[in-house]
């Protein structure tokens, strides 16, 4: 069921915006694209702090059509921006909470507890100056700013962006523990493949102004008429789940449909849901099992697609099970020496599996 429904038009200086897209209305839905592609001016417009033509509807609600434009401070909706822009005058739960005193009581849907725990707030809301936290802590007190104002939609624009690697670590986790509690749709802007991979349901690809795809995350990313299939870091995404340890090897085994995959230990019980990523340069292929090899995962596959990748390589889109997708980047030779075509069964070879 699509919750957002968008068409959204908007001309600035020589770049044209023309985005048309639908969302559903749970999970993360990533706005991908490269730095220019209009990712952050789609989601301005569609809090309606850029004004654009066309129309927009929230859960059956007009947002802006030919007749309506419901101004920002009417749209129920909460906005992360780049940076976290604290208040320097309030303490730190001051701002937490200053969205949320603003809100009618039988409004509020979201508790400031609740997004305490969360967020993991406990150990700095009582502090007194915004200034003496880091980065990842100011940004982590935005988005339950954000949250607590109890919104039908939450927006985030690249909210990791201004953060080093580290703060983005340390962040990441929140993000994902909000992307299991939250019962709200989440825009969620961004240009890293590694965010996506990690946070997001479904994607909807920019480029040039335009939305070139739009869909499930898994099949969006195994697509190889998209530019993002031919990324050095292509790769897929795959959803299983904890099924076993093995203590002697320090590795967890995680089943899906379709198969099986070894990683290093998840300290997790069996049944725990976790999203691993296999990137193509990770995959080779075989055309029979392969008899002593020290790669622990083998996946039974059907060749579905090959694309060439330039005069040496080429991008093979493989099914795995009834739904999953992999890929796997190889050599022109290796493709011609085992005569692989679209439809032959193989053997999909994982060196490494990534969990996020």
């Amino acid at each position: 069921m699509s919750w957002l429904r968008v068409h959204l038009k908007m001309q600035q200086g020589s770049f044209e915006l023309d985005a048309q897209f639908s969302a559903p209305p749970l999970g993360v839905t990533a706005l991908f694209g490269s730095s220019g592609s209009g990712k952050t001016t789609l989601l301005r417009c569609i809090a309606g702090l850029e004004r654009a033509q066309g129309w927009l509807r929230v859960n059956g609600e007009p947002w802006q059509n030919e007749t309506t434009f419901m101004p920002v401070h009417k749209r129920p909706l909460g906005y992360v921006f780049q940076e976290a822009s604290l208040f320097p005058h309030l303490s730190v739960r001051a701002n937490l909470e200053y969205g949320y005193r603003r809100i009618a009581p039988a409004l509020r849907r979201v508790q400031p507890e609740q997004v305490i725990e969360w967020l993991g707030l406990d150990r700095i809301i009582g502090r007194g100056d915004p200034a003496s936290l880091s980065g990842g802590e100011r940004q982590r007190v935005a988005i339950g700013r954000a949250l607590l104002v109890s919104p039908e939609l939450l927006l985030m624009d690249e909210p990791l962006s201004a953060l080093d690697t580290q703060s983005k670590q340390e962040i990441l986790p929140y993000l994902e523990r909000l992307h299991r509690e939250l019962q709200i749709p989440v825009l969620y802007v961004s240009h890293a493949m590694d965010e996506v991979a990690r946070l997001a349901d479904h994607l909807v690809l920019l480029q040039q102004g335009k939305v070139i795809a739009s869909g499930a995350l898994g099949e969006t990313l195994a697509r190889l008429d998209l530019p993002i299939a031919h990324f050095d870091d292509a790769g897929a995404v795959i959803e299983a789940s904890v099924a076993r340890h093995d203590e002697a090897y320090h590795l967890t085994q995680l089943d899906f449909p379709g198969g099986h995959l070894w990683v290093g230990k998840v300290d997790q019980t069996a049944g725990y849901r976790v999203r691993a990523r296999v990137l193509a340069r990770d995959v080779s292929i075989a055309t029979q099992a392969p008899q002593g090899s020290s790669i622990n995962n083998i996946l039974n596959a059907r060749i579905e697609e090959i694309r060439d990748e330039g005069p040496d390589k080429v991008i093979v889109r493989m099914q795995v099970g009834e739904s999953h997708m992999l890929l796997s980047r190889i050599t022109r030779r290796s493709r011609d020496h085992l005569g692989l075509v679209a439809g032959m069964y193989v053997c999909a070879q994982v060196k490494s599996v990534a969990l996020m």
